[in-house]
């Protein structure tokens, strides 16, 4: 019935599906309609079973009808309608729990292959249609669900689909259950223990035999060689063998496959075998079969990627990674395994997701072949690949700021990509730097993941996946343990810090989640690792989770767990480890417990030592607190002794053959129990310690292994300190009778050497007179040779308190360890004399040195050169006592030290390590003082020449590494510096010395982070240059968890000191940063050594140019001085203060506020609050240097940043003072202010508007233009703050008007600044657009198109609000206002069009009609500005009003008024053209008869006339140079005419000339003058300019003398005064000029005088040069014109010659010497026409260059030029020449001597003038004989006879007697001389002599040689 039902509601015809489906839902509607349904669905399920859906091709033949399985088939769509109509059931819905039954049927049902594939919903719809809300029905029925769908049925693929499609479901449980379930199903042990035997017996089919082993044997059983005939005669066994080989090959070639024939044994073998396989074969189809259902359903789900899905991937790939090693899993999870990578990583790393799924596969090795295309590159190189693409992905590089698109992945992502790094960081051998590089990568990449934070806030997402909850931390908490424990120092470093981030993930704070037990109990696992690192990081990591910590009351077992561990863990032997211990245990408020004390048994026994050792500190301080446990605690230990002493014999056969090796020896555990024991003795009475010590005499002490009995001896001697005194009488007959009774057997050797020296620490609490003493010493000095480092050094520390009771025999005893220490051949007898002769000495007290000559001793014998033995003993004995005797064997060091650096560069190895261990010792007991002692003579020794003495005192440099940390301190900053100079040697082993010593240096580091990049640094000491960059870098890299101690600090800072001066920006930014990081992780005292040497360089790095590395210094002197606190620093923050204020650069200032502001920051908000008011007071301050202003201003940069909002009580008073500073007249000091309202607004935006708003507010209407602008920017950068946006985007578009604001912008500026405060600001910067200054318009401009949506509307909005300012602006005083105002008018117009003229103008007629002269400008600009923006028409149509508007304020009393009605006029002109001038002009004119008017309306005029010149001017000018000329007009309007003026030229010069002429002589006469000044001087291009002297010089030829007075005063003028250029009119103006100098007016002389005189000065030197030549010419025309007359232009009183005197003096000075020569003879021409009385102010100027001159090396032309001008001064001007009487005498008798005649004759000439002037002139008479005689040229000796001849004519009468006698004999002899010229002067002379003769000597001469003569006639 059911199957003929659904087969006619299946059928193709509707008819019959129609019919048939109305029956079906009333048979349905029907009572049991319920029954039918799930009966329908039956049948229903049976149809589906075999149904799939066919492609059309199949359905119908080629001629398009059914084929016959077409006919047959049922298309999906009638499946569904089949379903749907037998799941409406009517009146299910009233029926709840049968439609959820209903529902739970059709749940495979409705997800068939073949429905799911055209209805994939189909089952959620009936749902909805039966009204169950999906969600809900899954989550009630789940475990139904869950069951129906991993059933095992043949519809794999309908549950597959139902599985995706439920966990598609929102807010279901669905699937995390079915993750749950799926995991678990994977998490089967069966699974993992699938064998490969295992997995090829499944894929062997079932019948055949996998192990074939049994058939083979019987194989070779059949064949066996043995089974043939014995060898004889007949057959050998070669031919046999040959045989059956034939046999074997012949029955392969036919193909005869011989039956083997078993027998009954293997027969039975095989069947056993067989069915063991067939077992094992169905167990493992079975878990094949399991795994495949679940992996389906798996895949099904990964296909469907339903929301939440990642969030189980970290599950999924827990269970996958165990399951690769199993070969019947591997290759069905190989696919799911890599689908994951799809679900988790983000859709742009895809292709990561897929290459880090193979690569992780790869490194694996999983049990299945991979993708060959994946395996084709080399393992190595992809897994390298993967790394650095997922670093680069993911871990952003230092100093970047946020890169694009590198930021962590999801926590989930991160859990797919663990696996490869947990394989790379387990599996990778770090043997090079690439592989160390890809470990600290993959460790950065899993510390940036330990980061993730949740930030999702909600509720329904319960898990953030960028949350730390899913990330796999218990397996990276192992794996970081494992780095820490294995991997190298840098990379433990980095683990470190990756654990404590991730404990931090799981601490329970905002954004972390809670700790699980399994994390807690791997750190508790951690503080058990051998490691000293492991253990201080797990500390650090429960430190982190102290709020989520087990304790004994919440979780007893994991608390006590917790409790014993962190217990141990104080008792650390690593101190940083105890005090986190402490810290931890304090926090978390754990109490001791008592039953604590047996649990930590545990721990003293377990096998890493450092945990026993914490173990039996921790047991000892238990039992201390439970002291009434102290028995049973060391019964049990000693019962445990036993357990562990015991040893299982070895298990032997019955041969004696040995089967199983004993158990290894457990003797680590009995040193734990030594240990505790020794640890406990403090806590025990005196019943307890008899019992004691008879354990440990005889068993424990000679425990079978050395180093228990070692710890057994340590236990025994603190248990004899403690009770020993107590118990002497009790422990002296258990020590004695052992002695007595022990056998001497060598196995007793051991125990025997204790008690010894258990009797030896027991004696010294017996009596001195004791007679036991003296043989226990006898026995302990025996025991000294004993080869045990511990029974000699307890011996020697058991010897000191015994000493005082041997005292007579401790000479003998020395004697005779000194012979020993020094002679003996065995190392132990030595060794043990040095501990014996340490401890008798410090027994006898220091003196005993001395005393006993031991000292001596041992120097003598350390320089044996011959012994190397007396060497190495005396060495033993210095180190030994160093050890006992500690600082008081400080004084010998000095005079051991040369002998042990000698000791270092020993030939025998022996001595060598002998003098190492010595320095250690030495330098180990060392205290400051002696460290003080030591160090300079070290130092000293490293000056040494010899090689061999530098390379010890750097080993021993190297030594104080051993020093106590407090002295290490101390040296280091003086021993790391010398050290690395020693790096430089020239001898190679003095630099393998230091480095040595270095590497020792760094051995002692106790910092885990330095120690593992101690070779970094070192390199970097080694090689500066070349490792300092990367040295740094990697210390930026580290990151610090623990204290830097000194010797690191020894190490960083000589390499940070160096950086400082390096030329890098980069490494000089990475030593500030490091600096600054080093305060907050040192001690001060170990930093202080370091300050004057680092603050040099961070200063100069804090005046860096570059930015970043003065913030980075800035930061760091903060933190040092916050570290050190100030009084470190007492001039730091002057040099601070001094350096904001420099005048040197705006870089030394902004860095010196920078790091102030950081100074200040560190020392706290006193220094701030102390400060602060100077600082404000200080920039606000208007009388300062600008640059201090600027520093001040700066400091309102960098302070904010520093304190945060803790500045925020100091923004308004700086307000005002940034304010004031933007206008500013230095540029510098704007832009700093503007900077620092910027950082005032970024970070005070919401907080401080209040205050910012209204200023600023006020600025974008001040006067001052960079205010406006300032106030512009800064109010911009506030808008943008509040409504959101950057302001950082480009506004330059083609139009003003358009847009990127946003309404919700608008709305947040609304919110936050109220409507009308908005709509001024606005207001204001709509104005701004409209600014004269064109930067204040682009800034105003930009704000407004970022922060208004819509202009038109906007304007509507704000525009009675703009009115009411624009208006205030137009009546503004200040006129940048009254231009803004108007502008925005005319803009107001362009934008809203012609239609507000009507309103506008009337307002602006009103305002022409205003007192206030501001606002009558105000409306001039206003029209300008309309008329601008609105067209000819409505000009016109207003033209009646405006035009008498314009000629009302062109004649406004205001002159800016005027201004800005001529502007108006000019705007009118170009709308409406010529009528303007029509209107306007005439007005004007008029206006100028009316006297209270005429002054407007003339610069109403002017300023018409600045607009438009070239349109006036033409209307103008004839109308004033008609008669009367109006020179005051054209004056006027001359001055801003421009170039228009010279085209009329021609027409004004005339009229100003006559009008000039007319007035001169009158009181007008000067205003005239002035009026004409005025005009000429405003031409100023270069057609004017000749027009103008061309005229001029015309003019002055006039006949009329007022004409020529005119225009030589004009010309004058103009020369004197034009500021143009008139070089090239030179020559024409002085030819002029020249000319006037005859002029017989007294006022054309002086005016043409003093235009020369202008035009004079103002040429150059090369001008003066060029003019000589026309000058000479001019000057000779003038003269000729005078006929030899003085000249009247030269003779003018007080003027004289001065006019042209420095042309002809420049050139008699610099010309070349023909202008040399034309410049003296026409100064001589000068001086001809010159009057004497004009000449004498000259003189002095004329005089000293012709003198100056005369002494240069000229051709005779010039000098005899030069002579004769200089010869016409003396004839002119005479006495004035006597200031120069000395250097003309010495220039003209040098020119005596001349080689020209000419030049000799022309000084002759000047000296007989000379001589005139003369007052003594003997010496002249005198030097002129003495040539006369000398002189050999005749020639020089006529001329010098000449000169004598013109100096007696001038003055012979003042010569001195005796010298004229000398005179007239000289001339008396020369008349007989041979030559006639000088027979002819010489008689001249006598001849000119007579005149001035007395008469006796007159007739004397006459007589000899006149009249003499004459009488012999």
């Amino acid at each position: 019935m059911y199957h003929r039902a659904l087969v006619s509601v299946l059928c193709r015809a509707w008819c019959v599906r129609k019919r048939a489906r109305q029956t079906v839902r009333k048979l349905l509607s029907s009572l049991g309609g319920v029954k039918l349904a799930y009966g329908l669905l039956e049948e229903l399920d049976a149809i589906l079973s075999s149904h799939k859906i066919l492609p059309p091709d199949a359905l119908t033949t080629e001629s398009g009808e059914l084929s016959e399985l077409g006919k047959s088939y049922v298309p999906p769509r009638l499946l569904i309608e089949a379903l749907c109509v037998i799941t409406k059931v009517p009146g299910l819905e009233a029926d709840p729990p049968e439609a959820r039954r209903l529902a739970r049927e059709i749940l495979i049902t409705a997800h068939h292959p073949s429905i799911a594939a055209v209805h994939p919903g189909l089952w959620t719809s009936i749902l909805i249609q039966l009204k169950i809300n999906p969600s809900t029905f899954v989550d009630e029925n789940l475990d139904d669900i869950l069951s129906q769908v991993m059933a095992k049925s043949s519809m794999n693929q309908a549950r597959m689909n139902a599985a995706s499609a439920l966990s598609a479901l929102p807010n279901s449980n669905f699937l995390p259950q079915l993750i749950n379930k799926i995991t678990l199903s994977l998490d089967n042990q069966a699974l993992r223990h699938v064998t490969r035997e295992e997995y090829a017996i499944m894929l062997t089919p079932e019948g055949e035999l996998y192990d074939k082993s049994i058939i083979q044997s019987a194989q070779q059983e059949s064949t066996k060689k043995g089974n043939m005939k014995r060898e004889n005669k007949a057959y050998s066994f070669k031919e046999q063998i040959i045989e059956m080989e034939l046999k074997e090959e012949i029955k392969k070639k036919k193909g005869i496959k011989e039956e083997l024939q078993l027998t009954s044994k293997q027969k039975e073998m095989v069947q056993a075998q067989l069915e063991k396989e067939s077992a094992i074969r169905k167990s493992l189809l079975e878990l094949d079969c399991d795994v495949q259902a679940v992996l389906g359903l798996l895949s099904a789900v990964i296909k469907r990627r339903p929301p939440g899905l990642s969030q189980h991937v970290p599950a999924l790939v827990q269970s996958f990674l165990p399951l690769f090693k199993s070969p019947l899993a591997a290759p069905r999870i190989k696919d799911p395994f890599l689908a994951l990578a799809a679900c988790v990583m983000p859709a742009e790393l895809k292709n990561l997701g897929t290459l880090v799924g193979h690569v992780t596969l790869r490194l694996l090795k999983p049990e299945c072949n991979l993708d060959e295309a994946w395996s084709q590159e080399e393992l190595p190189v992809t897994t390298a690949r993967a790394i650095n693409l997922l670093h680069a992905q993911t871990v952003p590089n230092r100093g970047s700021k946020g890169g694009s698109g590198v930021r962590p992945l999801s926590a989930p992502a991160f859990a797919f990509c663990f696996p490869l790094l947990k394989t790379v960081l387990m599996e990778t051998t770090n043997d090079d730097e690439e592989k160390e590089k890809l470990l600290i990568q993959s460790l950065q990449i899993t510390t940036e993941h330990a980061q993730l934070r949740a930030v999702s806030s909600s509720q329904l997402e319960l898990i953030d996946e960028n949350g730390p909850e899913l990330l796999p931390r218990t397996d990276m908490l192992l794996l970081t343990t494992r780095v820490i424990g294995t991997g190298s120092p840098r990379l433990q470093v980095l683990a470190s810090n990756t654990l404590t981030l991730l404990c931090t993930s799981s601490s329970g704070e905002e954004g972390c989640t809670y700790a699980e037990q399994e994390e807690v109990d791997v750190l508790l696992q951690a503080l058990q690792s051998s490691c000293s690192a492991v253990r201080d990081a797990a500390l650090r990591g429960l430190l982190e989770l102290k709020m989520v910590l087990p304790t004994p009351d919440s979780d007893e077992t994991n608390g006590l767990n917790l409790l014993r561990r962190l217990w141990v863990a104080r008792f650390d032997v690593d101190e940083e480890s105890q005090d986190q211990a402490h810290k931890l245990w304090d926090e978390v408020g754990l109490e001791l417990q008592s039953g604590l004390c047996f649990l930590l048994i545990k721990d003293v026994i377990y096998h890493e030592e450092a945990v026993r050792q914490a173990g039996a500190e921790a047991l000892s301080n238990a039992v201390a607190e439970y002291r009434h446990l102290a028995p049973e605690v060391m019964a049990k230990l000693m019962d445990i002794y036993q357990e562990k002493l015991y040893r299982a014999p070895p298990i032997l056969d019955a041969l004696g053959r040995v089967i199983s090796e004993s158990p290894p020896d457990q003797w680590e555990a009995r040193c734990g129990i030594a240990l505790a024991l020794n640890k406990l003795s403090q806590c025990l009475d005196g019943s307890q310690v008899k019992p004691l010590f008879e354990f440990f005499v005889p068993d424990a002490l000679n425990d079978r292994h050395a180093e228990v009995r070692k710890c057994m001896l340590d236990a025994a001697l603190s248990a004899l300190n403690t009770h020993g005194k107590d118990n002497v009488n009790s422990l002296l007959p258990v020590f004695e009778d052992f002695l007595k009774d022990v056998p001497y057997d060598a196995s007793y050797d051991a125990v025997r050497q204790s008690v010894v020296i258990l009797m030896g620490s027991l004696a010294k609490h017996l009596d001195k007179s004791d007679p036991k003493v003296k043989p226990i010493v006898a026995k302990l000095i025996s025991a000294l040779s004993t080869p045990s480092q511990q029974v000699q050094e307890s011996v020697a520390g058991c010897l000191p308190p015994l000493v005082p009771a041997i005292k007579e025999d401790a000479g003998g005893m020395v004697t005779k360890l000194l012979q020993l220490l020094l002679e003996s051949d065995k190392y132990a007898e030595r060794k043990g004399a040095a501990y014996g002769l340490a401890g008798l000495v410090k027994g006898l007290g220091i003196l005993s040195l001395k005393q006993q000559e031991i000292m001596t001793t041992l120097t003598d014998a350390i320089q044996d050169k011959k012994n190397f033995r007396r060497r190495e003993g005396a060495l033993f004995a210095f180190e030994m006592l160093c050890n006992m005797l500690g600082k008081l064997f400080e004084p010998y060091v000095v005079h051991v030290l040369p002998h042990l650096l000698l000791c270092f560069g020993d030939g025998n190895q022996y001595v060598r390590e002998a003098a190492d261990d010595c320095a250690k010792a030495v330098m180990r007991n060392l205290s400051a003082h002696g460290v003080k002692l030591v160090l300079p003579s070290l130092l000293v020794a490293l000056e040494e020449e010899s090689w061999r003495t530098k390379a010890g005192s750097v080993e021993l440099l190297g030594a104080m590494a051993y020093c106590a940390p407090k002295q290490l301190s101390s040296c280091l900053p003086n021993i790391v510096p010398k050290l690395t100079e020693v790096l430089t040697d020239s001898h190679v082993k003095v630099q393998k010395a230091g480095q040595q010593a270095l590497r020792l240096i760094g051995s002692v580091i106790r910092n885990p982070e330095i120690l593992a990049i101690t070779p970094v640094l070192l390199d970097a000491l080694t090689d500066p240059s070349k490792k300092t960059q990367k040295c740094l870098q990697t210390l930026l890299d580290t990151k610090f968890v623990h204290f830097i101690d000194a010797p690191s600090l020894a190490l960083i800072m000589p390499i940070v000191q160096r950086a400082f001066q390096d030329r890098s920006t980069d490494t000089r930014k990475m030593a500030a940063q490091i600096i600054g990081n080093m305060y907050s992780l040192t001690d001060q005292k170990d930093l202080a050594p370091y300050l004057p040497s680092v603050t040099p360089g961070l200063k100069t790095s804090l005046l860096d140019p570059v930015p970043e590395v003065r913030t980075v210094s800035a930061k760091a002197l903060g933190a040092m001085v916050k570290g050190m606190g100030e009084s470190c620093f007492d001039d730091l923050l002057l040099w601070l203060m001094e350096t904001v204020a420099s005048e040197q650069s705006s870089v030394d200032r902004s860095g010196a506020a920078q790091g102030l502001a950081e100074v200040m920051a560190g020392l706290g908000m006193e220094k701030l609050e102390k400060l602060m008011p100077d600082i404000v007071a200080t920039a606000s301050k208007v009388d300062i240097a600008p640059h201090v202003r600027d520093g001040y201003i700066m400091m309102f940069i960098y302070l904010p940043v520093t304190f945060g909002e803790k500045f925020i009580p100091y923004v308004g008073p700086i307000i005002p003072c940034i304010l004031k500073a933007l206008a500013d007249e230095n540029e510098f000091v704007r832009d700093t202010a503007l900077r620092a309202g910027q950082r005032i607004i970024s970070m005070y935006a919401e907080t401080a508007i209040a205050l910012l708003l209204p200023e600023l507010e006020q600025g974008l209407f001040d006067d001052l233009w960079r205010i406006r602008f300032s106030s512009v920017q800064l109010l911009g950068d506030l808008l943008f703050h509040i409504s959101g946006v950057t302001g950082k985007m480009t506004t330059e578009t083609a139009s003003d008007d358009d847009n990127f604001g946003t309404a919700q912008s608008n709305k947040a500026i609304i919110a936050a600044l109220g409507l009308e405060r908005r709509n001024r600001v606005l207001a204001g910067l709509y104005m701004g657009r409209s600014d004269t200054q064109l930067v204040v318009r682009q800034a105003s401009l930009h704000v407004w198109k970022i922060v208004v949506s819509n202009t038109p509307r906007t304007l509507r909005e704000i525009l009675p609000t703009l009115f009411s300012l624009l208006l205030g602006f137009l009546a503004s005083t200040c006129p940048d206002k009254r231009t803004i105002a108007a502008r925005t008018l005319g803009d107001l117009v362009r934008k809203l069009g012609e239609k507000i003229l009507p309103e506008i103008i009337p307002i602006l007629e009103a305002g022409l009609r205003s007192d206030k002269s501001d606002k009558r400008q105000g409306v001039c600009i206003g029209l300008s500005e309309i008329m601008k923006s609105t067209s000819k028409d409505a000009v016109l149509v207003f033209s009646e009003s405006l035009v008498p508007t314009v000629r009302k304020a062109l004649c406004d009393p205001l002159e800016e008024v005027r201004g800005a009605a001529a502007k108006t006029f000019e705007q009118l002109h170009s709308t409406i053209g010529y009528q303007a001038l029509e209107d306007i002009l005439p007005s004007l004119l008029e206006q100028l008869e009316d006297e209270e008017m005429a002054e407007f309306a003339l610069d109403g005029l002017k300023q018409v006339m600045a607009v438009k010149s070239r349109v006036v001017l033409p209307y103008l000018v004839p109308k004033l140079t008609a008669p009367p000329v109006n020179t005051r007009v054209l004056a006027f309007l001359s001055s801003v005419a421009g170039d228009s003026l010279t085209r009329h030229l021609n027409v004004i010069l005339p009229a100003i000339m006559t009008a000039l002429k007319e007035k001169l002589g009158t009181p007008e006469g000067q205003l005239e003058l002035l009026n004409c000044q005025t005009m000429i001087l405003s031409v100023e291009d270069e057609i004017g300019q000749r027009i103008i002297l061309e005229d001029l010089l015309e003019a002055t030829r006039n006949a009329e003398v007022g004409m020529r007075q005119a225009a030589a005063i004009i010309l004058n003028t103009y020369c004197s005064k034009t500021k143009s250029d008139y070089s090239a009119h030179v020559k024409s103006l002085v030819s002029g000029l020249i000319r006037l100098f005859n002029d017989t007016d007294e006022v054309v002389l002086n005016e043409s005088w003093d235009a020369l005189s202008a035009v004079t000065k103002k040429l150059d030197a090369g001008n003066q040069l060029a003019l000589i030549d026309d000058l000479h010419r001019d000057i000779r025309l003038a003269g000729n014109e005078t006929k030899e007359e003085h000249l009247p232009g030269f003779c003018i009183p007080k003027k004289g010659v001065t006019s042209i005197l420095p042309v002809l003096r420049e050139g008699v000075l610099t010309g070349n010497p023909d202008q040399k020569e034309e410049a003296a003879k026409a100064l001589g021409l000068v001086i001809k026409l010159t009057s004497a009385e004009a000449l004498r102010p000259s003189v002095v100027s004329i005089t000293g260059p012709l003198i100056r001159i005369l002494g240069d090396r000229f051709n005779w032309n010039v000098k005899v030029a030069l002579l004769e001008t200089l010869s016409l001064l003396l004839g002119k001007v005479g006495i004035a020449l006597k200031p120069f009487l000395p250097q003309l005498q010495t220039t003209f008798t040098k020119a005596l001597l001349d080689s020209n005649r000419a030049v000799r004759l022309k000084a002759a000439e000047a000296l007989g003038k000379l001589i005139v002037i003369h007052t003594k002139v003997d010496g002249l008479f005198t030097e002129l004989l003495n040539g006369i005689r000398i002189n050999e040229d005749s020639g020089v000796r006529e001329t010098m006879l000449q000169a004598l001849r013109f100096v007696i004519q001038g003055a012979g009468a003042k010569v001195d007697p005796a010298i004229r006698k000398n005179i007239t004999a000289t001339l008396q002899g020369m008349l007989g001389h041979d030559e006639d010229a000088t027979r002819m002067a010489s008689a001249g002379c006598l001849g000119e002599l007579c005149a001035v003769l007395p008469n006796e000597e007159l007739s004397i001469l006459l007589q000899q040689y006149l009249l003499g003569n004459y009488h012999s006639l």
